[in-house]
């Protein structure tokens, strides 16, 4: 196996912090790649108290030496990419063809997807899923229906495009009209638009999957930094509550172009506590004083929406199946100041269905699970401030060994604020992670 190489995934339903983990890493690695997902994941990274809330610009940006790739994985909204370079540009972040580099064939999120998909959910009323209305899933769909698609490299050719659009956009426009009884897009200015984002992105356009494959045979090390978490993985989260690609480090080989053993080492990044955005199960949620206090002083607000995340205890049956889904080597655990205050602080260790234990993990069961908990003693003190794990108080000392404990992976790096410097060390395998 690459060791050289690191794949950074969330281990819960996203939000765990990936974004801090891969900034923290990126100045040991020449290029930072984003392999899933879309506009409807967000990371963010605070650097000299400056926050950086990222979309489908890879964290590595923030470094001067980095390439960041977005990978044949991603479904690119151009829209949202152009406006987030020129955004990082007005903060005098340099993003270009040296340091950006776009595959020619992700798919081109358009603006019929998202509106398909504010149509879909309206139609499905209290049956949605939940979804961001980012465009993501039927952008997705329509790769897989491949007739319908647009990929990123056609952007190059405005002649070939402007006739896609057309032929692509008068069959959604019937799809609107007819099915949802909406209104038609304009088709007109859905060209002039993507012909001319088409134009500004074009030097960032390239064939990044053999530009990986090369950093693979010579041995330059890559960062795969994963969007979202792996319970919303479209195969193996909690379907049908999930993304629509593969946020696991399975879907890295795929969603970059590398080989398997290209993966690396793999970082689960998860939060001290849980929580998730939208529809969906979520055994320990904490709909109560609880869950509001943690809302509250994790600022537990989608980066992407704005949402209130649902939120709730620390759930280590999750953490174990994604674990070892993806074959983690060492946990990032984010987030642990917001549990400060908390008298008593609770773990689930594992569930019961109809009153006997559940011994294989069953994403498709967890709306119908008992949560086994387990107690533990919290602390008064806020540990933001705390530079090791030995200035930490009891209560959290405990809390992170017993995390090590439930999970069977050793915690690497703890995390106590948003900071760059509020990361610190534990067993971690990988020199500079904090």
């Amino acid at each position: 196996m690459n060791t050289n190489n690191v794949t950074v995934i969330g281990l819960q339903w996203g939000d765990e912090g990936k974004g801090k983990v891969v900034d923290a890493l990126a100045d040991q690695s020449r290029y930072v790649v984003r392999f899933c997902g879309g506009a409807n994941a967000g990371h963010t990274v605070t650097v000299n108290g400056e926050r950086f809330a990222l979309h489908l610009i890879p964290c590595g940006i923030l470094h001067p030496s980095v390439m960041n790739v977005v990978g044949n994985g991603v479904a690119f909204d151009p829209e949202t990419a152009w406006a987030e370079i020129e955004a990082l540009r007005q903060r005098d972040v340099e993003v270009g063809p040296g340091n950006l580099a776009i595959s020619a064939t992700a798919q081109v999120v358009m603006p019929w997807h998202k509106t398909r998909d504010q149509l879909n959910e309206k139609q499905l009323g209290e049956k949605k899923i939940g979804t961001t209305a980012r465009g993501i899933g039927p952008c997705y769909a329509d790769k897989a229906n491949r007739s319908t698609a647009i990929r990123v490299g056609e952007l190059l050719d405005e002649n070939t495009l402007v006739q896609k659009i057309r032929l692509i956009g008068a069959i959604k426009n019937r799809l609107f009209e007819s099915l949802f009884d909406g209104e038609a897009l304009n088709l007109d200015a859905v060209v002039e638009q993507i012909v001319q984002l088409g134009r500004n992105l074009a030097p960032m356009i390239r064939d990044t999957g053999g530009m990986l494959r090369r950093a693979v045979a010579t041995g330059d090390r890559i960062l795969f930094e994963g969007g979202q978490g792996s319970m919303l993985d479209i195969d193996h989260g909690t379907y049908p509550f999930v993304t629509s690609s593969s946020v696991s480090a399975c879907g890295v080989p795929a969603g970059a172009g590398v080989p398997p053993k290209a993966v690396g080492h793999v970082v689960g990044i998860m939060k001290a506590y849980t929580t998730r955005v939208g529809a969906g199960p979520f055994p320990t949620e904490q709909d109560n004083e609880t869950g509001e206090y943690i809302r509250q002083r994790g600022k537990e607000f989608g980066t992407t929406t704005g949402r209130p995340r649902r939120c709730g205890w620390l759930d280590a049956a999750v953490v174990r199946y994604t674990a070892a889904l993806s074959g983690v080597d060492e946990l990032a655990l984010m987030l642990l100041d917001v549990l400060s205050g908390l008298k008593e602080l609770k773990i689930c260790t594992g569930y019961t269905l109809e009153g006997r234990p559940v011994e294989d993990f069953d994403p498709a069961q967890l709306g119908n699970v008992e949560c086994q908990w387990e107690t533990l003693p919290g602390w008064s003190e806020e540990i933001t401030d705390c530079r090791r794990f030995e200035d930490l108080p009891a209560g959290a000392q405990a809390y992170v060994t017993r995390v090590e404990e439930v999970t069977g992976c050793p915690v690497g790096l703890i995390s106590v604020g948003p900071g760059r410097e509020q990361s610190l060390p534990h067993h971690t395998q990988i020199e500079g992670l904090a």
